[in-house]
């Protein structure tokens, strides 16, 4: 007979736990060998409970998913971790996986999805939800972000202090001319089309800051 699946399962809900132990305990090739309600209790009953997969939330209160994926990760544990979670923006998702994270499913998922994705968990199979999957592969594809130079950033920086064209020229000691191609140059890498934009578009990239660059 093969040997159950060793699960640990870790979110903050109570109704949320008792659901999934109800769900897996019913199942022989898997055994709940413990539950913990956030990221700090996750790692101490790992580390003595030493399980095959981790179910892991995100949010929770205290130690966050993430913070405790990587821990498990750099702790040199051979347990996977399975996010099983109901967010899948990308400030969720990409943190997890390069945390360490070998899957990722949201809680709306089928049982023998949820069961699947576990037993390939285990296996040390990537296993994500279709939303996800579909989230990742378009940020792949997407082309890459191309750096501002530095000139460009300096005449940037002179547009968000108020500076026209001709005095920007004149401070950085260039051609207007010259401060126009840049800016045509700022537009295209930051998909702008103004002044206006290019400014609150470095603001948001963090390429500038209040008081400086």
């Amino acid at each position: 007979m093969t040997t159950p699946i060793r699960l640990l399962i870790v979110d903050d809900h109570p109704v949320v736990r008792d659901g999934l132990r109800g769900m897996f305990t019913g199942d022989p090739g898997f055994e709940v060998v413990g539950e913990a309600a956030d990221g700090a209790e996750a790692l101490a009953r790992a580390a003595t409970l030493h399980p095959d997969v981790v179910l892991m939330d995100l949010r929770m209160p205290g130690m966050d998913g993430v913070t405790a994926i990587g821990r498990l990760t750099r702790s040199g544990g051979t347990s996977r971790v399975l996010v099983l979670t109901t967010y899948d923006t990308d400030a969720d998702v990409l943190p997890a996986i390069e945390a360490g994270a070998t899957g990722y499913l949201l809680k709306d998922a089928p049982r023998e999805e949820l069961f699947r994705a576990v037993r390939a968990a285990a296996r040390g199979e990537a296993v994500l939800s279709p939303s996800v999957a579909g989230r990742l592969m378009g940020r792949l594809r997407a082309p890459a972000e191309e750096p501002l130079s530095q000139r460009e950033l300096e005449v940037l920086t002179m547009v968000a202090r108020g500076a026209s064209n001709r005095e920007a020229a004149a401070r950085l000691f260039i051609s207007e001319a010259t401060v126009k191609t840049h800016l045509l140059h700022v537009y295209a890498k930051l998909g702008v089309n103004d002044r206006a934009a290019a400014v609150a578009t470095a603001y948001d990239r963090g390429l500038l800051t209040p008081g400086g660059r």
